[in-house]
């Protein structure tokens, strides 16, 4: 039996030349009891289609049903989940899930109550913290309460929109993992919006993608036995098709080939004496040890005494080479990083870039941050060209010119170049930052989760933008990111480190996967879930704190 039902729903906004269609000819039913994901990439009309089920819009065209009546708002047997919290900061955890138990049981006797809102409470693990307002947890616990309140509702279909995209990595595992479980307990009906493939392949009985044009793709049946675990699908061969199938169109369907324009680099030198064309003045750069971490430590003053949060940090790293650096939440990670950066003291040892300590920023070493910090008021070119006309003084105008145009066509802006940054999506501003760090022509690139802000499906396309030009480059680079596919898609080595503090290296991988490398290929090789495997391991060692430091199992660059 269906339980919401669409039957040729398009919805569009505005009118004449403003008219923007979202929806297309949706035709679609939510089976009693099944977890359905739909998946697609930003601006499909997903947020919509569940908003159309809620209630919370009606349709341009076409019916939704519910049940076999036609949807005409909201109602408690239909219970939203949204991607912010919307809690009331002034109540504790168990006055929000009061609010919807007061709504809905509005004669409930006061024991009767508070017992259903401890339930739910209860439910999603935060009995410990029942008695916090918002502004004392985290945002993997505001989520929670959103769930529990959502759940005391105890509504007939649980509509889910994004509700994981806000939160970190482990803590947006746990949450799905909890989500499963309240659904296997209730076998109430589940829709979830996600960008996320693994999140939507571990939770799913049925998957339907959404196309860019805003109509249904292709859809995809979940037979995997559940309960499904995530370190187990690794070894899973279902789960490894499913997952490449589901991926490949994805890609076919979403990202567009990418721009091959015909702007050849000008030769001209940047400031720091590395010229961009002329391969003789490489010449005098070291190869081996190009960039030396040595004994690197980093300690903070506190009101109970210092604070050591990276220690004995020891790696070597080879002109050209691209490393990941990865780890939990609060490793260090991005404290290395803004010390190689030049923008964060070092406490102890020394960091040594081309035979020189790093001492200070300067344009040689280019950090691409998670926000890419744009002048809103300038132009995606005038953005670039800040940066350039320092690097470049020696330089005509129209070289320089050059330079920012031939980098912004590189990661797909050819048509964009002269629209004002504050204009831009959120993946095309970081387009920009990655074009602005590429034409200083650094001797060291340092990506601080360049992608972490941006949905999962767009951050294939940038991480394509980012492989296809860094191979014209081979700019010695460093990539902090939790995303362990991510990783290994961009690395020729993962560096793991361990739980904070006192954080340092406890294992090395290589990464001995073919150049040019793109997502649908490392999919079908046949070595790359073993590389996955090994980063998994060790983060799963340490996802529950600090655990025994192992020692690296390499330290120089070979």
């Amino acid at each position: 039996m269906s339980v919401i039902e669409f039957k040729n729903v398009s919805k569009s906004y505005g009118s004449g030349t403003e008219r923007t269609d979202v929806l297309r000819d949706i035709s679609l039913q939510v089976k009693e009891g099944e977890f359905l994901v739909l998946l697609g990439f930003s601006g499909t009309g997903k947020t919509t289609l569940i908003n159309l089920m809620a209630g919370l819009e009606a349709p341009s065209s076409g019916e939704v049903l519910f049940k076999g009546a036609p949807i005409a708002g909201p109602g408690p047997e239909r219970g939203v989940i949204f991607q912010s919290y919307s809690l009331m900061p002034w109540l504790t955890v168990s006055g929000n899930v009061a609010l919807a138990v007061d709504t809905i049981f509005p004669g409930l006797p006061k024991a009767a109550r508070a017992a259903k809102v401890d339930h739910y409470v209860q439910m999603v693990g935060l009995g410990h913290a029942a008695a916090r307002r918002p502004a004392e947890l985290s945002g993997g616990m505001r989520q929670r309460v959103n769930v529990a309140r959502a759940l005391a509702m105890n509504p007939e279909v649980l509509l889910l929109d994004e509700p994981l995209s806000a939160l970190d990595a482990l803590t947006r595992a746990n949450l799905a993992d909890e989500i499963e479980h309240i659904w296997e307990a209730d076998k109430k009906t589940c829709v979830l919006i996600t960008n996320d493939v693994d999140e939507a392949i571990i939770l799913a009985d049925r998957i339907i993608a959404l196309n860019p044009d805003g109509s249904l793709g292709e859809e995809f049946t979940v037979s995997i036995p559940r309960p499904r675990d995530r370190i187990e699908m690794n070894h899973n061969d279902a789960f490894k098709a499913l997952r490449a199938q589901v991926t490949k169109y994805l890609m076919d369907v979403g990202i567009e080939a990418k721009v091959e324009g015909s702007r050849v680099l000008p030769d001209v030198t940047p400031i720091h004496g590395v010229p961009s064309a002329v391969a003789d003045a490489q010449k005098g750069l070291i190869e081996n040890r190009f960039l030396d971490f040595s004994q690197l430590h980093k300690v903070y003053p506190t009101p109970k005494g210092p604070l050591t949060v990276v220690e004995d940090f020891d790696l070597k790293i080879n002109r050209g080479e691209f490393i990941s650096l990865i780890g939990h939440s609060g490793c260090g990670k991005s404290t290395v990083l803004t010390m190689a950066a030049g923008l964060n003291e070092i406490s102890q040892g020394a960091i040594k870039l081309d035979g020189r300590h790093v001492e200070g920023a300067d344009p040689e070493r280019a950090v691409v941050f998670q926000s890419p910090n744009l002048f809103p008021w300038l132009s995606a070119k005038e953005n670039v060209a800040i940066g350039v006309d320092k690097v470049y003084p020696k330089a005509s105008r129209i070289e320089r010119q050059e330079v920012v145009e031939y980098y912004l066509e590189r990661v797909g802006l050819a048509d964009a170049m002269d629209k004002q940054a504050d204009s831009l999506s959120n993946g095309m501003k970081q387009r920009v930052g990655i074009a602005r760090a590429f034409a200083l022509s650094p001797k060291l690139l340092l990506l601080d989760e360049p992608f972490g802000m941006l949905d999962s499906l767009t951050r294939w396309e940038l991480q394509e933008v980012l492989m296809e030009v860094w191979s014209r480059t081979k700019v010695t680079a460093i990539c902090v990111t939790h995303d362990v596919d991510e990783a290994i898609l961009l690395a020729d080595r993962v560096v793991m480190m361990t739980n904070g503090p006192q954080a340092t290296i406890g294992r090395i991988v290589d990464v001995d996967l073919p150049r040019p490398r793109t997502r649908k290929a490392l999919l079908e090789h046949p070595d790359y879930y073993a590389y996955r495997q090994d980063v998994l391991d060790f983060l799963e060692e340490y996802e529950h704190g600090n655990a025994p430091k192992p020692k690296p199992t390499a330290i120089a660059a070979e």
